[in-house]
């Protein structure tokens, strides 16, 4: 959820740290801070608010350096205060971090013990005193960050700054993202690629248990036993142009319009294949998944809900039992493990924390068969995992994900015709329409994306309302979850979904003239119970919005309002129909003036439990 950026130069590093700060706001954060050493010494500013207030007091101050650290903040322990907010200093020792120390009480303790005092409610600032204890007893810097992680139980992606050794910087890396990008004559560290993508593309991403010592003529690393050890480079395919707006007025919007160019490189694989081969998901994907006797979803939130989609389909196209797992519930509970499952973990970031937990719970229950859809290389689940599908979204800088959720569908539709051929269940006619299907989609939601003015017209009806109501059948129940989670996430309406069959079991309950319902009604073979579940809302006082489908025998009349999106999609019409309501909260959020792209109280990157 924080970010963190860090520079050591032969220049003026501070346009650089306020910079990676502005470009890591997408993750959300509350406060923000930099501590920075050059000839004055060493120099810190911190602001609760936003980045640019931050920036703001440093350039009153003049601030200036070839070394610093720089980090947004996301309240976990403690408020919003300036006092807690990063970066923390103990006499010299200026440091960030990321994630969560659960050991952070018994250590207050034993540093009270030995003298110290605490000016922050947070669990980072026994971290910079322990630093400063391990300095005091003669350690250098890095020898003293490798004895303080040791002492640490819990999460943490550390960089380390003292005024005693202005020529390096040092970090650690224990389940949170962390990397070095690689420069000439200068050196970097960063939570996210985006942060440095300005100064270098050149990234080593580090590794569990790893620390690195940062100088302007190179870097090392070592790995969690302190033994130097070669992490390879990547080249990142970020681009400034995908962290620029361009002529849209939030990246929300850009990324719900980016979608037919994203689902497009997504399925490229594909059409190069004229086909779905197992490749699709790793050189060893078919012997693996020749043998898999069913799969398990696991996933959080806007992933969740692709997972439960993909349910669908597995069960109804590749004929296998398929269960869907919220990761924060599934890693504490006591499954019982088939290791002929395929595990599917799903995150866009491939850092999500609770994802990453359950994954290596499932991995110590014997499940060795595991496949990771992230949009992000080489991030942490997906080096975690023995088979991987990139989502090739792009970089998402929204808080509420739009594109990587629906290339997610395409990763988990292509997965399920994969495992259906492996089983003999699709035949070649039946692979060649699927990917025809599959092909067409780009255009279906480019035509969806048009309907954008209706749907801002209904936008200015929501706005005024405290409650929504989303109703789907089947395929297009998840659809209404989703609708539902961006409503309530950008708009702060409260809305909920359910199973249209389910009114009549509680919700109906609810329904009267100021409860808008929302109804996704595909041409599907559930569209007339579907009709009937409106007849019951309507018959309530209920006033419904209906997105259906061109081919739908649908009109409008009073209390019931008619979009039509293009004509049924078949089986991908989930991803056709997750366009109308991402428009319909982002429009609805617009009216109501809320913060679009960074809605209060949430982080885009979650690397903490």
């Amino acid at each position: 959820m924080c970010g963190i950026v860090g520079a050591i130069a032969n220049r003026d590093v501070v346009p650089v740290l306020v910079e990676g700060l502005k470009r890591l706001e997408y993750r959300g954060y509350d406060s923000s801070g930099i501590a920075v050493l050059g000839a004055d010494g060493m120099r810190r500013v911190r602001r609760t608010g936003r980045v640019a207030e931050m920036e703001a007091a440093a350039t009153a101050a003049h601030f200036s350096a070839t070394l610093g650290i720089g980090h947004t903040r996301w309240a976990t322990h403690g408020g919003v205060t300036e006092a807690n907010a990063h970066p923390h200093v103990s006499e010299g020792v200026a440091l960030v971090h990321n994630g969560i120390i659960e050991n952070h009480e018994e250590q207050r303790e034993k540093l009270l013990a030995l003298g110290y005092t605490f000016e922050s409610q947070t669990d980072t600032e026994v971290i910079a005193h322990l630093m400063h204890h391990h300095l005091k007893e003669g350690d250098d810097l890095l020898v003293a960050l490798q004895r303080t992680v040791k002492e640490l139980t819990g999460a943490y992606a550390l960089a380390v700054v003292s005024q005693a050794e202005p020529d390096r910087l040092v970090a650690a890396r224990m389940g949170c993202p962390l990397l070095v990008g690689l420069g000439e004559g200068e050196n970097f560290v960063a939570s996210d690629v985006s942060a440095i993508v300005q100064a270098t593309r050149r990234v080593i991403f580090l590794e569990e248990g790893d620390t690195a010592e940062l100088r302007r003529d190179g870097v090392q690393v070592y790995d969690e036993h302190n033994l130097p050890v070669a992490r390879g480079e990547h080249v990142s395919d970020v681009s400034l142009a995908s962290l620029e707006l361009g002529p849209f007025r939030h990246f929300m919007q850009k990324e719900i319009h980016e979608q037919p160019r994203a689902l497009g490189d997504t399925i490229e694989a594909a059409i190069d294949a004229a086909g779905f081969p197992a490749t699709l998901f790793g050189k060893n994907a078919e012997q693996m998944l020749s043998g898999i006797e069913g799969v398990q979803i696991i996933a959080c939130g806007t992933s969740y809900y692709a997972g439960l989609t993909a349910r669908y389909w597995i069960e109804a196209i590749a004929g296998l039992p398929c269960s869907v797992e919220i990761a924060s519930e599934y890693r504490y509970r006591a499954a019982h493990a088939n290791p002929k499952h395929l595990i599917v973990t799903i995150s866009q970031s491939g850092e999500t924390l609770d994802t990453m937990e359950a994954l290596k719970y499932a991995r110590s229950l014997g499940h060795t068969h595991t496949l990771s859809i992230c949009n992000v290389p080489e991030s942490a689940i997906p080096r975690a995992s023995e088979l991987v599908c990139y989502t090739r979204a792009g970089a998402e800088i929204g808080v509420a994900s739009t594109k990587a959720f629906t290339t997610q569908l395409v990763a988990l539709f292509q997965l399920t015709v994969v495992l259906g051929k492996l089983r003999g269940r699709i035949d070649a006619a039946q692979e060649a329409g699927y990917l025809e299907q599959l092909r067409m989609v780009p255009g279906s939601v480019q035509h969806a994306l048009n309907l954008e003015p209706q749907i801002a017209v209904w936008a200015e009806h929501f706005a005024g309302k405290a409650n929504a109501l989303f109703l789907g059948r089947g395929l297009h129940y998840p659809i209404a979850l989703e609708g539902a989670l961006k409503l309530k996430e950008i708009s702060y309406i409260h809305a909920e979904a359910y199973p249209a069959g389910e009114l009549k079991h509680g919700p109906l309950a609810l329904v009267d003239a100021e409860m808008p319902v929302v109804v996704i009604a595909p041409n599907d073979s559930l569209l007339e119970k579907v009709k009937s579940n409106m007849q019951e809302v309507r018959a309530r006082g209920g006033e419904l919005f209906v997105f259906a489908d061109q081919d739908s025998n649908f009109t409008a009349s009073e209390g019931v309002h008619v979009i039509r999106t293009p004509r049924h999609a078949g089986v991908l019409s989930p991803i056709v129909h997750t366009i109308p309501v991402q428009l319909l909260a982002y429009h609805t959020a617009l009216a109501r003036g809320t913060d679009v792209d960074k809605p209060r109280n949430l982080a885009k990157s979650v690397t903490v439990e």
